[in-house]
């Protein structure tokens, strides 16, 4: 499938090396103000070329809005948008034609639909997920409306590990370094372990932790579309995703039920809260008014230097050598891309609610 959410739905299109790659947002209410310099910063922060530490491919990512806003307002259509591939390669991935790369989606994609496109991965590339964070601001703009804020930020690195939790994180920091971690020297320490993971000619994995502020109660659904299974859906189509956990997360394994039950009370205006969070803002599916933390692991990216071994479309053993643009650590650039799934998943559930209500 290339469309998710229900109401708030979100299909994209395009290939990594192709004319272009875009997105259709339907469901987008009328009457948004249609913030487009916000939706191209957000773009900014994911494309590649923008540090040292991630891929050296050159695009700009300028977003072209096509269609579904009229005098700066969504017109409750579809909206459209595309991003032209501006620094596209195809040469740089002649020797993939005929081989399947450890690591990558090459074989399983040749296996599903007997065809596939070698250039850096088609469909299965990340820059499939520019189409996502596009849309995603757009959701980020419906959820301000409903004082309804996501965040996310690097919180490891391979071993090297931000020990500040939320919500002890300084969330104006995130964004002052390449990393995206908002503790100066854990970042610096991240940064350094990248980029001598690069010069070897490696890649290194890490995680992106994440906060949804200001969700009101109400919001998911008790049964199959519970809200965090569907925030795991979401972390877990990004490219390179391996793991999803929110509140307590795995912790809660060794939790005894005293210790991880939260006691309900009253605030002092009125709003029924919490006194700790181990449910991570969410019981039965639905939210409860209380933060909503998660994280989310990513692999180490599957492109490295160093020749391996394979196997060919025929299934004779062949080698194959990493060689184009890619990133050492995928972390950096994933950031903007999570906050946007968190984004497409809560202005859905938003909308649903609106209506079941």
């Amino acid at each position: 499938m290339n469309t998710f959410g229900r109401l708030f739905r979100v299909t994209t299109f395009g290939e990594s090396h192709g004319p272009a790659i875009g997105c259709v947002v339907d469901g987008c209410p009328a009457g948004l103000d249609f913030d487009l310099d916000f939706v191209q910063s957000e773009l900014n922060r994911r494309r590649p070329g923008q540090s040292t530490l991630v891929s050296p491919r050159k695009e700009s990512d300028t977003i072209q809005v096509l269609s579904g806003v009229f005098r700066g307002q969504t017109l409750g259509t579809p909206i459209a948008m595309m991003i032209l591939n501006a620094d596209h390669r195809e040469a740089d991935y002649d020797h993939l034609e005929h081989v399947y790369r450890p690591g990558h989606a090459d074989y399983t994609w040749q296996a599903k639909y007997g065809a596939r496109d070698h250039r850096g991965g088609g469909r299965s590339s990340a820059r499939e997920t520019a189409a996502r964070v596009a849309a995603g601001a757009v959701a980020k703009l419906w959820l301000l409306r409903q004082g309804v804020r996501v965040h996310a930020w690097v919180s490891q690195v391979g071993q090297v590990v931000l020990q500040q939790a939320y919500p002890d994180i300084d969330l104006s920091a995130i964004e002052t370094n390449d990393v995206r971690c908002p503790h100066a020297p854990t970042a610096a320490a991240m940064a350094d372990l990248i980029r001598q993971v690069r010069k070897e000619g490696d890649t290194i994995g890490g995680a992106v932790s994440g906060v949804v502020r200001g969700c009101p109660p109400g919001w998911g659904e008790p049964v199959f579309d519970k809200l965090h299974a569907e925030l795991g859906k979401a972390m877990l189509s990004i490219n390179a995703a391996k793991g999803f956990e929110y509140g307590s997360g795995f912790g809660a394994a060794i939790m005894r039920g005293s210790a991880h039950n939260d006691a309900f009370f009253t605030d002092e205006k009125g709003q029924v809260r919490t006194r700790s969070n181990h449910a991570g803002g969410i019981l039965g599916g639905i939210s409860n008014g209380m933060d909503i933390p998660f994280r989310v692991a990513f692999k180490p990216v599957a492109t490295i230097v160093p020749e391996q071994s394979t196997i060919d479309a025929a299934g004779d053993p062949a080698t194959v050598k990493g060689r184009g643009r890619h990133d050492p650590c995928v972390v950096p650039r994933a950031v903007p891309i999570v906050e946007a799934m968190a984004a497409l998943v809560l202005a859905d559930f938003g909308l649903r609610h609106r209506v079941n209500g």
